[in-house]
């Protein structure tokens, strides 16, 4: 997919490095393909229902999650992993969507990964309240692919910190068809989303939603 064919609506040019070498903050750049991801989203939690998952710890999560992609990232009480199939519906995951795919690739190449291969798209949904304490993403098998993050909906807090917990923790304000890309040096770094403040978004409602790419295999 030629980046051309995603507007970056911002009047500032695109940021790189924001946080540290191997990051991106790609300002507007899913809005021109906003109807698309909505309308696949909308048949993906059809197939996929949102589900508030539990921890090994036995912590309910306040994010609503579902998967599409070859693979779909889940937790229970057995640990963390990634798997072909829902555990709810017993079917394989759906399918990535053609603009989910083409969004994230070019997302990736314009954040200078040009190579990413995306095979598993976790999907949150976030409503007010709802939070993700600063995690890492270590699941994933090889750490040389980045991680692309799209926002949906209601604006967020999104945190960013270092390769350890305790290191200090940078915020930046995300708003709808906002992308963040991290690899490289940053792929391994801690990050997180503040408590979802309440508001109401012309077409989602009082909702978050993120799209995070990944290649899980």
């Amino acid at each position: 997919m030629n980046t051309s064919l995603f507007e970056i609506e911002s009047s500032k040019p695109l940021p790189k490095d924001v946080f540290g070498v191997g990051t991106a903050v790609l300002s507007g750049f899913a809005l021109s393909v906003e109807s698309e991801l909505l309308s696949s989203l909308k048949g993906i939690a059809e197939r996929s229902p949102f589900r508030n998952m539990v921890t090994p710890g036995g912590f309910r999560m306040s994010v609503a999650m579902t998967n599409c992609g070859r693979y779909g990232w889940v937790t229970d009480r057995t640990g963390y992993r990634y798997d072909h199939i829902d555990p709810e519906t017993r079917q394989p995951w759906p399918d990535m969507p053609a603009s989910f795919l083409q969004l994230a690739v070019a997302s990736a190449e314009a954040a200078g990964f040009p190579a990413f291969s995306p095979d598993a798209c976790l999907i949150n949904r976030y409503e007010p309240g709802a939070r993700l304490s600063l995690h890492q993403d270590r699941n994933e098998r090889d750490f040389s692919q980045p991680i692309v993050s799209v926002s949906l909906g209601l604006p967020a807090m999104f945190l960013f910190g270092g390769l350890e917990r305790v290191d200090k923790t940078q915020r930046i304000r995300i708003v709808h068809g906002d992308v963040l890309v991290w690899g490289g040096p940053a792929r391994l770094r801690y990050h997180g989303i503040a408590p979802l403040r309440h508001g109401e978004h012309d077409l989602v409602g009082s909702i978050r939603y993120n799209l995070t790419f990944r290649n899980a295999g």
